[in-house]
């Protein structure tokens, strides 16, 4: 039976589901267009779900990070089918999705995203960009659409509005974990060493909040997205003699960016936390891998538990590699199910489901925090060690997420 339709302002409601119940009785749906009455009584409810539903997505499939949209869009398809059984439909409503490519631009973001809430769509996913996510957050809460944003870390997305929510961590989450690392940083200096974007900018923010509200003098070099010679900012950065270096790099030219940091001495003369990037990174520290201490987000073999091994199998039997932001995806798929499961289409109503939502996902059990829509999820401490004439990540401890919460947004 079809849960009743939420009506009014959204609340701040806690709701637990147990994923694997819902797919054993009933595909659920994940979706966009306002619900509309079809006359039907599936289960006996009042009033039954729409006939049929659209999505959006706007993510990148081309541009810088074209990779971590493959991610997620590999993630969300392994969600998806999880969440409804292979069926793509719930109780007869037919579920179709939109895919949009931004780009890694904002302005291309926001005409997609346009287009669509023209089109009826009322819920939007996505974005790998930070950029990109706080564009989208803009006009989710201009046109009251629910916004699910996806491998973005930019702690501005975080409380931005009542519209916006996360399916993966912030930077403050990866921060706290480089803090795990260390002891007495009381009095030390860290350098943040990162791109001139808002995902640099947000880590630079994270650190001085977090490491800063811990006693830490903190700085930073900050590099234009478009450069490709790094030599000079690594002199720059060893130059500085601080105590603790934190890198916070995306994108297709981390390898050139770390073999400047080895070849100038950062490696040999500061300890460096960096969070462990996607596997196709993993050959990029090359000799200076075992140098480097990684927090991290997510590699297959960090968790245990049995969602894991379904998304990668799931993940597998579709083509795809389970990889970094494979989780965003996949918990898309399960936010959006659980939101049209208790809101059926109704923008307040999904909100009032997601606010306090604690679901078991890859990574174990994450709760979307309901003041500020963060999600509390837990992280890894790993190293990368030689295998062969490669490099393979592997788990030191894992941290809870109570250890890593960010402060709640204002």
């Amino acid at each position: 039976m079809p849960l009743p339709t939420v009506k009014g302002t959204h609340m701040r409601v806690t709701k637990k589901l147990l994923l694997g119940t819902v797919v054993a009785t009933s595909a659920l749906v994940m979706a966009a267009c306002a619900p509309q009455a079809d006359g039907g009584d599936a289960g006996g409810s009042e009033t039954a779900g729409p006939s049929e539903v659209t999505v959006g997505i706007v993510s990148s499939e081309s541009g810088p990070l074209a990779g971590y949209g493959e991610q997620y869009l590999c993630g969300f398809r392994a969600g998806m089918s999880y969440a409804t059984d292979g069926t793509n439909e719930i109780n007869g409503t037919t579920i179709n999705v939109e895919y949009r490519d931004d780009a890694g631009d904002p302005d291309k973001a926001v005409t997609a995203v346009k287009e669509l809430i023209g089109d009826g769509v009322n819920i939007i996913a996505g974005t790998a960009s930070s950029g990109v996510a706080l564009a989208v957050a803009e006009q989710a809460e201009q046109n009251k659409v629910l916004y699910i944003s996806g491998p973005a870390a930019a702690d501005g997305i975080t409380g931005i509005n009542d519209y916006t929510f996360r399916s993966g961590r912030q930077s403050s989450q990866d921060v706290a974990t480089a803090g795990t690392f260390l002891d007495d940083i009381e009095g030390k200096t860290v350098t943040v060493f990162a791109q001139d974007t808002a995902f640099g900018q947000g880590n630079v923010a994270a650190v001085e909040s977090i490491l800063g509200g811990q006693g830490a003098t903190v700085n930073s070099v900050l590099v234009a997205e478009d450069v490709t010679e790094f030599t000079p900012f690594a002199q720059q950065v060893l130059a500085g003699n601080p105590d603790l270096v934190f890198v916070a790099w995306a994108g297709a030219t981390s390898g050139a960016m770390w073999q400047a940091m080895s070849q100038q001495g950062v490696l040999d003369a500061i300890p460096v936390v960096t969070g462990l990037g996607d596997s196709a990174t993993f050959g990029a520290y090359g000799e200076a891998s075992e140098k480097i201490n990684f927090l991290n987000y997510y590699f297959p073999g960090a968790p245990d538990n049995a969602v894991n091994t379904e998304m990668i199998s799931l993940l597998e039997e579709d083509g795809c590699t389970p990889d970094l932001f494979s989780p965003d995806g996949f918990n898309a798929a399960l936010m959006i199910v659980h939101a049209i499961d208790e809101g059926q289409g109704d923008v307040d109503a999904m909100i009032a489901a997601l606010e306090g939502y604690s679901f078991d996902g890859p990574k174990g059990t994450l709760t979307v925090r309901a003041g500020d829509h963060a999600l509390l999820q837990e992280m890894y401490q790993v190293k990368l060690v030689a295998d062969g004439g490669s490099f393979v990540p592997e788990l030191i401890d894992t941290v809870s997420a109570d250890a890593v919460a960010p402060a709640e947004a204002q």
